[in-house]
């Protein structure tokens, strides 16, 4: 399998890209070896500038859940194009898209369309300090929100890739207000309770997804729900990443807990950028123009990702591929757990709906950030290029979950289980 294309192009982007890249985590820096650059993309496929064709579980990192290139997004989309691909002014897919939303998740009224997960995020925490008239946030070690300011602490996936605490040209004061509590930890965040008094919400992943999947355990959403509205707080749950992965509408549902602010991003735009936050209706009338909570976007609302998003989860809801994926990621598990025993590397695999992913390491369980650190990264980088060169695409990063397509076949399947044999034997040998 040959990468000589790939090398040229990032020699070539060096010149005028940061590290030939656009976002850190495409740089490779926990895997080694130069970024694959990529030509093309159709249903399960992803195809580099070299022409080595891969079975996709990076999948943009959520949004292609029917696949690349669907023919029912295609064909919303090219019709959008021919009316134009901006306007700066309402259009009727706004509100289409925004029922189709509203109706997938109890308890959500009313929805702001934005342009990516972080602005989501970023609006969703300003809502919920407008609604409570408080400052403090608390977040968890290991759940990433978006580069904001605020929340660019202790946030797991690119900055644990880049073995990075933080980020550098974040003041002290853009922090002072957000407060660390551990996951599926309740006392920790009882803690920050009893110490601060102007907490305005808790912002979660219902299901973790930026230190590899982590799910909440012993009714942890419900509780710290509890905890939030005994102290006069709001929980908000960030469903970027979750959003329509494990059931059509929010993973909160399947885990018994109703958000008071949700964000969305990835799925809802099908590809295209867009995000969103959304509540009942007494919270989302403290956003302006009927309250005093300012956010705007000249793009939000765009025609083109309204479009792709209303093409995607209706065709989501009539395909209803979620049996399938927990099927699928059945399979997927018992061949990663199959084969790591026969090879006699030591793995922990986590799964939730269509995300999943192994962590390399002797840790029995994996249920926050601490336990997701012990993982031997030399040991996924070695796997990662071993499924690489058997065609299979992942995400260059132990720390960043995979995710299934309804585009899988059974062949792309038969696959990613030889692929993965042939991996972990390569690991067995380091």
């Amino acid at each position: 399998m040959s990468f000589k294309k790939s090398q040229k192009l990032y020699n070539k982007g060096l010149v005028n890209l940061v590290g030939a890249v656009n976002s850190p985590v495409r740089a490779f820096a926990s895997v080694g070896g130069n970024p694959l650059f990529i030509k093309k993309a159709s249903g399960s496929k992803i195809i580099d500038v070299d022409g080595n064709k891969y079975v996709d579980f990076v999948l943009s990192y959520g949004p292609m859940i029917l696949g690349h290139t669907h023919k029912n997004v295609q064909k919303g989309v090219e019709k959008a194009l021919k009316n134009g691909y901006s306007f700066g002014a309402s259009t009727e897919n706004e509100i289409k898209l925004a029922k189709l939303v509203c109706d997938a998740f109890p308890g959500m009224d009313k929805v702001r369309f934005v342009n990516s997960g972080t602005e989501a995020v970023l609006s969703g925490i300003r809502l919920a300090r407008a609604y409570t008239g408080k400052d403090k946030i608390i977040k968890f070690s290991g759940c990433y929100h978006g580069h904001q300011d605020a929340l660019l602490v202790a946030a797991g996936s690119g900055l644990a890739t880049l073995s990075l605490p933080g980020s550098k040209g974040v003041p002290e004061g853009a922090v002072k207000n957000t407060l660390i509590a551990n996951y599926n930890d309740l006392d920790s965040v009882k803690a920050h309770f009893d110490k601060h008094d102007d907490i305005a919400g808790i912002i979660i992943e219902p299901i973790a997804g930026n230190m590899g999947v982590v799910i909440p355990q012993d009714d942890f959403l419900t509780k710290i729900k509890e905890l939030a509205h005994k102290n006069g707080a709001l929980l908000i749950a960030d469903e970027v990443m979750t959003g329509f992965r494990s059931k059509f509408g929010g993973a909160q549902e399947l885990l018994n807990v109703e958000a008071d602010i949700t964000c969305l991003g990835k799925v809802i735009g099908g590809g295209f950028p867009v995000g969103a936050y959304g509540a009942r209706n007494e919270i989302m009338e403290h956003v302006a123009p009927l309250g005093g909570m300012y956010q705007a976007g000249t793009l939000s609302g765009n025609p083109i990702a309204m479009a792709g998003g209303i093409a995607t989860l209706k065709t989501l809801k009539k395909q209803d591929p979620y049996k399938k994926f927990n099927e699928i990621a059945s399979v997927i598990e018992e061949a990663l757990v199959d084969s790591a025993g026969k090879h006699g590397v030591e793995i922990v695999v986590n799964r939730f709906g269509s995300m999943i992913n192994p962590f390399f390491t002797s840790k029995k369980q994996i249920n926050n950030f601490e336990d997701a650190q012990t993982c031997d990264t030399n040991k996924f980088a070695v796997f990662f290029w071993e499924m690489i060169k058997n065609g299979v695409f992942l995400p260059p990063s132990q720390f960043e979950a995979w995710f299934l397509s309804s585009a899988l076949t059974k062949k792309d399947l038969i696959k990613t289980v030889k692929a993965i044999d042939k991996a972990m034997e390569a690991v067995s040998k380091i």
